[in-house]
């Protein structure tokens, strides 16, 4: 940095500055910034981007819990969709599973596609006077270790900048800058789970009035509805061959295929706005907190989607770490920070047993049940569906589950 560089980055400072503007981290900077905290994002993305990148759209009932304590669940209400069904297909017929019935109380998911999620949170945080940089690259975090750590920076005009902080909170994602920035002593548990999914975004309404679970001897399909026009659908695919391998005729008629849908009936055709490969993979980084810094979200861990737990465990998260931020900050009250890890560890370890058990449930074996090891994880499999469909208890356990955090 030249001599003038060096003294403007010097004025940029917040007491909390948090990269990454998906949900973990427009929770937390609504959350501190409600509570008076200083507060900055950095998003290396532009906006536009930020409000359309599509992702999850399974928001479980703490996740709203956490929304409407904080006058952040508007949208939700207005838009989001009650679901507590869901479908299996199997080779021995299909079954629905009303796990919105069971469990204390019942409780059910909201369909609401983050994107959705995220503009409204955006909304609310830039509409009571919120600081957010776009398309501002967070490099490194330095000094973490330290009363006064900082931010190096890439602004969209290719200027380099230091941010200076009390805190930093990585909500930056798996290749962000604070995953980047992790002292040698930081673990990463990983786990490959040996599926990949090919997902798709369908201008089509609906198949299915539930989540549709559809285990075939080709590999797993699903079904997703998102708004009344547009569904989400999965194919286990093979790893290696790339999104646009097949025309769309052929992924409609293996959705057919592994769905059944000449038993069940057909699928609602439409063309394909989208196409993803996803390696169901999974890693923890032990411990969340090095210091100043602070991991939430996809930074402090990855979920396979098979259960749909990263989004709720990013807003539960992000208000864990608001509320110690601010103790902190306000009375001098580190016991929350403290505590922070551990917390959120005891919960994403549950996340990752329940996501593990999942996979095992709806996958083949990657190749294919041809061999003797995979003839036996089918029986397996088949032995788990029909404790599922049959057994009361087995029931209860997978509701509270499904819809938990």
């Amino acid at each position: 940095m030249t001599e003038s560089q060096n003294s403007r980055a010097l004025r940029e400072s917040a007491d909390v500055i948090v990269l990454g503007a998906g949900p973990a981290g427009l929770v937390l900077g609504n959350l501190l910034h409600a509570a008076g905290i200083d507060c900055v994002l950095l998003e290396r993305a532009s906006r536009t981007h930020v409000q359309t990148r599509a992702r999850a759209g399974f928001l479980a009932p703490n996740t709203g819990r956490i929304l409407d304590r904080h006058g952040l669940a508007d949208g939700l209400h207005r838009r989001g969709l009650r679901h507590g069904t869901c479908e299996f297909r199997t080779e021995d017929g299909r079954f629905r599973l009303d796990y919105g019935s069971l469990g204390q109380g019942g409780q059910q998911h909201h369909v609401y596609p983050q994107q959705n999620l995220v503009t409204d949170l955006l909304t609310h945080y830039l509409g009571r006077g919120g600081r957010i940089r776009f398309q501002t690259e967070a490099l490194a975090v330095r000094e973490a270790d330290g009363t006064r750590p900082y931010v190096t920076t890439r602004e969209p005009d290719g200027r380099p900048t230091r941010w200076s902080a009390r805190y930093v909170a990585g909500c930056d994602g798996r290749h962000g800058a604070a995953r980047r920035s992790l002292p040698p002593g930081a673990v990463r548990r990983h786990h490959d789970h040996g599926v990949t999914w090919l997902g798709l975004l369908a201008e089509a309404p609906p198949s299915l009035d539930a989540v549709g679970y559809a285990i075939h001897d080709r590999g797993f399909a699903g079904h997703m509805a998102r708004t009344a026009d547009v569904t989400r659908y999965y194919l286990q695919w093979q790893r290696g061959i790339p999104a646009d391998a097949w025309p769309e005729q052929r992924i409609w008629d293996e959705l057919d295929d592994r769905m059944r849908a000449a038993d069940h009936g057909p699928l609602h055709r439409g063309t394909l706005l989208e196409r993803g490969i996803f390696d169901l993979t999974c890693d923890v980084i032990e411990p969340l907190r090095h210091g100043s810094l602070f991991l939430a979200g996809d930074a402090a861990s990855l979920l396979a989607p098979a259960a749909a737990k990263g989004t709720n465990l990013a807003v539960l998260e992000a208000e864990l770490l608001a509320g110690a931020l601010t103790d902190a900050l306000t009375r001098g009250d580190t016991a929350g920070l403290d505590r922070y890890s551990d917390q959120c560890l005891a919960h994403i370890w549950r996340a990752q047993e329940f996501t593990g058990w999942m996979t095992r449930l709806l996958h083949t074996a990657p190749g294919g049940d041809q061999d003797a090891g995979s003839f036996f994880h089918a029986a397996l499999r088949r032995s788990r569906l029909a404790s599922l469909r049959t057994s009361r208890i087995h029931q209860e356990w997978f509701a509270e589950n499904y819809v938990g955090v």
